[in-house]
């Protein structure tokens, strides 16, 4: 422990070169508790402390990222623990692990963490590795579990305890397609390669048509296997008509504020989904009670997009209307604003949604639960293995996704409908996600950022690799390992918030721009305050 406050405190000191700028109009934050009306433009400038300090997590995190990452073929693992000068890693990865490792190089290079050639040369190394990995040839999809240190897809679970078919996910493999978006145009010396992998991808395979029936749209697919597997009902078809049947699992992504929404939003860019799916979506599921069964029940009206009827509708909470998520996580909500700038292109929906979002998280974790902390995304569990966390009061999920060790469940009924088993609940050991702190730092970031050294300095969650996954405010537990993925996030938001926008100005030109940007701001949601 001392040799590891001794190097914090040399790295505090030194700074980050490329942390010494402000932040920009476009990464502009609310002051004080976020509000969606006051947006100050050109807004908060960190002081010389912050950008250290955050300067240092962005070091600390980028090495876990590093230990992650075979030295053969540029893979990431999924996970670490502790160590990340003898990193045990997880012996499996996958397209979203990948992607997240891609970003955050991008998002290094920009910090001045590590040198141009260093980041050319990590990329084109992933890359190329992933131009020789198995992959389902006739849409450029890639399958859900490679082994990180061979390339070679895996066909045991990551736990590996049972024999797995590969799949197919559109979700996970829109996050590879988002980094490689990133790639393209942040480094011009690898994007042949990048082009080579993206040109080939089809979003088409996932959308259906007839997913919703007398809509005027369809929903996307969660994903499909090559082969049927033996132990799943698929239903066999082919969305884009080009190559073999495949075999689609039953599940669609059928809510909006969901990180599912990356994939769509680049099929849509590239003219393989259409528009309209966007607006198939679910805002909440209707006010009717043949829908009581979610966590509250909705307030909001009917509008009409691309001639499709939407429920505006959204749930309240301490004063505020929001659109929720399912599990009511940042991770959900905030994700895909990492690489699309949702609240400055649609001002009437996700730039009033996300601000409220983090301000419920705060509102949570210091004033309704009294943690003392805040930001509350699916991680590792610090008492073992991985669960999902939340602000139950904004999830739509009736089980809830808890704040806490004890899965405290939040339900105030469905008015006129069924009466709520819980509707003042006592809060036990809250458990903080960091990284759900870092996708706030845009819209609260002297918050997040005190936050965050709180979650440092006094719950001592934090190794030589950054924030731990999660710790357990009251108890003390920590689960002292690295995932990946919320590493990249943290890179992820850190390289926006600090870093001129690297990802969102790298992701969000040429046809996402021309083709998503009018189609969310044509939006209003019932989001607001009370």
């Amino acid at each position: 422990m001392t040799a590891n406050i001794s190097r914090r405190t040399l790295l505090a000191a030194t700074g980050s070169a490329a942390l010494i700028g402000t932040t920009t109009a476009a990464t502009a934050s609310y002051a004080g508790t976020p509000d969606p009306g006051v947006l100050l433009k050109g807004g908060w400038k960190p002081s010389r402390q912050e950008k250290a300090l955050v300067g240092r997590w962005a070091r600390d995190t980028w090495r876990s990222l590093v230990a992650m990452t075979d030295e053969h073929t540029g893979l990431p693992a999924d996970n670490i623990g502790e160590s990340v000068t003898n990193p045990v890693r997880s012996n499996y990865t996958s397209p979203t692990n990948i992607g997240g490792y891609l970003w955050s190089t991008v998002v290094a290079r920009r910090l001045g963490i590590i040198s141009p050639q260093e980041s050319l040369r990590r990329i084109t190394q992933t890359l190329t590795t992933m131009s020789r990995v198995d992959h389902h040839d006739p849409s450029g999809m890639y399958f859900n579990w490679y082994d990180e240190a061979t390339g070679e897809v895996r066909k045991v679970d990551p736990d590996g305890t049972r024999a797995i078919t590969p799949f197919v996910s559109s979700v996970d493999n829109g996050w590879f397609a988002a980094a490689l978006m990133v790639v393209r145009n942040a480094e011009p010396r690898a994007r042949h390669l990048a082009d080579s992998l993206l040109d080939k991808m089809n979003f088409a395979y996932y959308y259906n048509p007839d997913a919703r029936p007398g809509v005027g749209a369809g929903l996307m697919r969660g994903g499909f296997f090559e082969t049927p597997p033996p132990d799943e009902e698929t239903d066999k078809g082919n969305h884009a008509g080009t190559g073999p049947d495949v075999y689609y699992r039953k599940f669609h992504y059928d809510t909006c504020n969901t990180e599912a929404r990356i994939a769509p939003y680049i099929g849509i860019a590239r003219g393989e989904v259409p528009p309209e799916q966007y607006f198939a979506t679910y805002r909440t599921f209707p006010e009717t009670c043949d829908w009581s069964w979610v966590e509250q029940k909705p307030v909001g009206v009917h509008r009409t997009y691309l001639g499709i009827d939407v429920f505006e509708g959204a749930y309240t909470y301490r004063g505020m209307r929001l659109v929720p998520s399912w599990g009511g996580d940042m991770f959900e909500s905030l994700m895909p604003d990492l690489f699309i700038p949702e609240s400055s292109w649609a001002p009437r929906s996700w730039g009033i949604n996300h601000p409220l979002t983090v301000r419920a998280h705060i509102e949570h974790g210091l004033d309704d639960a009294k943690y003392g902390y805040w930001g509350f995304s699916p991680a590792s569990n610090p008492r073992g293995g991985y669960s999902v966390y939340g602000v139950d009061a904004i999830g739509m999920d009736p089980g809830g996704y808890p704040s806490d060790l004890e899965a405290t469940n939040y339900d105030i009924g469905f008015e006129g409908c069924r009466e709520g088993t819980n509707p003042n609940p006592t809060f036990g050991d809250g458990v903080v996600t960091p990284h759900a702190a870092f996708l706030a730092m845009q819209y609260a970031p002297q918050q997040a950022i005190q936050n965050l050294a709180g979650i440092e300095s006094k719950l001592h969650a934090y190794g030589g690799g950054g924030f731990f996954d999660s710790v357990a405010v009251k108890s003390g537990l920590i689960a002292r390992r690295y995932l990946s993925l919320d590493q990249a996030m943290v890179m992820g938001a850190i390289g926006n918030v600090f870093g001129d926008d690297v990802i969102r100005r790298n992701f969000s030109v040429g046809d996402v721009a021309r083709h998503v940007r009018p189609l969310i701001a044509m939006e209003q949601f019932s989001a607001g305050l009370d």
